[in-house]
């Protein structure tokens, strides 16, 4: 699964790797956790252009009785995806991308769970696979909630767990946002487990393990803590 992430990046090197003109300067955010605001990027059909959203994390079906049910809706399993009925609509009609840097992972030892971090070897942003829904209450409140997808895990992940986050490569950005005419069996080529060898991994500070911990010391390697 994915719990928690890390988005530390300049409007700047956002706007160029994910080219979107428009991004708001964010803050640096070192334990990103669920029912919090993430930047994403999504498809407008109209202007033929991507575009920088704020959305909140843990998907809330459209058909929901209330919003309660999106903490439980934070991944979506990549080989299920299509057919879950939470998630199967949103999966045809509306993807994203889940802006981010580095993600954690929790292993069991000793009776304790340690984290680790998870980034790419180049130090560089990167998309997670993500799905957008709207949701109304009966007094006309909207919220607009995402989902991370998740596939097996990759050779550095699996001493540690055996899922990991969904990261698109930057070549199929536009294969995953463009919502016309892509068929399942085409998304799912792009659902697979992202190249170990491109990725680097270490233990850090159990700080991440309680979200209101939000400082670099979150991703500092535990060695040099």
């Amino acid at each position: 699964m994915c719990g928690r992430f890390t988005l530390n990046q300049s409007a700047a090197a956002l706007a160029q790797v994910f080219e979107v003109q428009a991004v708001p300067d964010l803050a640096a955010q070192y334990n990103i956790a669920p029912t919090q605001l993430v930047g994403t990027v999504l498809h407008d059909p109209q202007s033929d252009e991507r575009e920088f959203q704020y959305l909140r994390w843990g998907l809330i079906p459209s058909w929901a009785k209330d919003p309660g049910i999106g903490v439980k809706l934070i991944n979506a399993r990549a080989e299920t995806v299509a057919e879950k009925p939470a998630f199967r609509s949103a999966f045809k009609h509306r993807r994203c991308l889940v802006l981010a840097d580095g993600f954690y992972e929790w292993q069991r030892q000793q009776g304790k769970k340690q984290p680790f971090y998870f980034r790419l070897a180049d130090g560089q942003p990167f998309g997670f696979a993500g799905l957008w829904e709207t949701w109304r209450s009966p007094q006309a409140e909207e919220i607009v909630s995402c989902t991370i997808l998740t596939t097996a895990a990759n050779e550095l992940l699996q001493p540690i767990h055996d899922r990991m986050p969904v990261i698109i490569a930057p070549q199929d950005y536009n294969l995953w946002l463009d919502t016309q005419g892509q068929t399942a069996e085409t998304l799912q080529q792009l659902l697979s487990p992202y190249d170990a060898q491109a990725m680097t991994a270490y233990p850090v500070s159990t700080l991440v393990n309680k979200s209101q911990h939000n400082s670099p010391e979150c991703i500092i390697p535990l060695s040099e803590g």
